[in-house]
């Protein structure tokens, strides 16, 4: 994950020190989403893990709606490329 983290911030930064920006914490909090989807095709009783996913989902809704009601044109392109939303 460390080096996909990377990847993330490298691509959704809005400038060349920015680490934690709304976009980066989405891109960041959605591939972790994704990786536990996995996680819970093996293990459907393990509900620590899903109580925390769930955390994550709310966190990442916040933040989209931050990012909705500050920039709707980056909400759409945001949520266009992670494939949230169809």
């Amino acid at each position: 994950m460390a080096i996909v983290k990377e990847d993330i911030i490298k691509k959704y930064q809005i400038h060349d020190s920015d680490r934690g920006s709304a976009p980066v914490q989405i891109a960041i909090l959605t591939a972790r989403i994704n990786d536990l989807r996995s996680h819970f095709d093996a293990h459907k009783k393990d509900h620590h893990s899903r109580q925390g996913l769930l955390k994550m989902v709310g966190r990442r809704r916040r933040l989209l709606e931050y990012v909705k009601q500050r920039n709707v044109e980056q909400y759409r392109e945001l949520i266009k490329d992670l494939g949230l939303r169809h």
